[in-house]
């Protein structure tokens, strides 16, 4: 309670009242709920409590497996947090590293913690090696489990719930509920609660707005969409990694300072890229749909959707980057003809027609909006002016394996003073 009144928590979120008291009492829990709503300290506020009363052996206790790296460094980071004063210790394990970094990732396993954050393939990987002791772990968390499924992630994640305890507790949290998931509850989760939040409606204080464009027209709209804002702090998200050293190039060339992450580039230069964004170091990242979840900055701004995302919740999880912490923000996205068809059933998810801004006239006229379009009207469009142990923390992060230091840190827990809830 310490912690958790040190990090400027003040009443806990619908999903974390609900869950709580459930998780607290053993259950097996389902939870649904969108990304900002508290669904990590949801989960690992009762979860630190339940091991304060479990032998301080070194033994795992608790599994968390979640869809990126980024994700499980978030997680990490909130353990330190929440755990500050209780000494509970955690290892992130992810992949992308190199042989070094698995073999003291090995070490680190060995030698245990109390809480794993893991990414599948890579826990998987150790798992099958024979060092890893799940002898003692009482709750198994998926947490993004929808994400997890849409990267291919089922059998991976049914090969690690078959090495865990049968009896143990099993928690499931997704941002969504497809068909998918319900069997997958059904197969992991023994007679399960579910929490159920109202799904996928952006925060109220999301400003939204969509420009109806052809392909050519998209990188000059871009360029004025960020610097007519003077943004500060924003994303600019696309479906497709490689058109995201196309979007970077143009922007450097327009003068706006910004950098790139995608989920082929390296692990260290995601880690560098995402530092650098946190700090402000510069105002602008240009990103895949693996940092549309589970990465909480309070201050960004705006979000822009180069492309419309793949399905309709992808669009909530974008967006749902800006007006966090009770800030106000925008998220503006760009529309070619293609496209038209999936945005008109975004609309129709969030029961709100978004604003169509005018595109400058410099760039001639964009196609009509017609939502009923289902592609082929012309991607590139016309020509302009045509319309067609607990002795102290012992983190695993970027292949680095650091001793705790006891009780005794100079440091405050992360995110002090901030009345927003993860």
């Amino acid at each position: 309670m310490d912690a958790v009144d040190a990090m400027g928590f003040q009443e806990a979120t619908p999903i974390q009242s609900e869950s709580i008291p459930k998780i607290l009492a053993g259950q097996d829990l389902m939870g649904i709920a969108q990304t900002g709503t508290g669904k990590t300290g949801a989960f690992l506020l009762p979860t630190i409590d339940r091991i304060l009363d479990t032998p301080d052996n070194g033994k795992i206790k608790a599994l968390i497996v979640v869809p990126t790296r980024e994700l499980a460094q978030q997680i990490d980071q909130a353990v330190e947090g929440f755990g500050y004063y209780a000494k509970v210790t955690s290892l992130a394990i992810y992949g992308g590293g190199s042989g070094q970094d698995f073999s003291r990732e090995k070490k680190a396993l060995t030698k245990g913690a109390d809480i794993i954050i893991a990414t599948p393939g890579r826990f998987l990987s150790h798992l099958t090696l024979g060092y890893v002791d799940l002898s003692e772990l009482t709750c198994l968390i998926l947490d993004e489990a929808d994400r997890m499924l849409d990267m291919g992630f089922h059998g991976d994640i049914m090969r690690i719930a078959e090495k865990c305890k049968k009896d143990r507790q099993t928690l499931l949290f997704s941002a969504t509920m497809p068909d998918r998931i319900e069997t997958l509850s059904k197969d992991l989760l023994n007679n399960p609660v579910t929490v159920k939040l109202a799904l996928s409606k952006p925060a109220e204080k999301i400003k939204q707005g969509a420009y109806v464009l052809f392909d050519h027209q998209k990188d000059e709209v871009l360029v004025e969409v960020l610097k007519d804002r003077n943004v500060k702090s924003g994303i600019v998200f696309t479906s497709r990694k490689r058109t995201v050293a196309q979007i970077t190039r143009t922007l450097k060339k327009a003068g706006i300072r910004c950098e790139r992450i995608s989920s082929d580039a390296e692990q260290s230069e995601r880690e560098s890229v995402m530092l650098g964004f946190r700090q402000k170091k510069f105002p602008i990242l240009v990103a895949t749909d693996v940092v549309s979840r589970g990465i909480d900055i309070d201050s960004i701004e705006l979000v822009v959707n180069y492309d419309v995302p793949p399905n309709e919740e992808d669009y909530v999880h974008r967006i749902g980057r800006t007006a966090r912490a009770d800030k106000d923000g925008e998220g503006v996205t760009l529309i070619n003809p293609d496209d038209q068809f999936r945005f008109g059933k975004i609309e129709k998810l969030i029961e709100k027609e978004v604003p169509k801004l005018e595109i400058p006239e410099r760039l001639g006229k964009g196609p009509e909006y017609n939502p009923k379009n289902r592609g082929g009207g012309g991607r590139h469009g016309g020509r302009p002016g045509q319309s067609g142990g607990r002795g102290g923390r012992q983190p695993f992060r970027g292949g680095k394996s650091q001793g705790g230091d006891g009780g005794n840190r100079s440091k405050k827990p992360f995110n002090k003073n901030k009345p927003n809830q993860r």
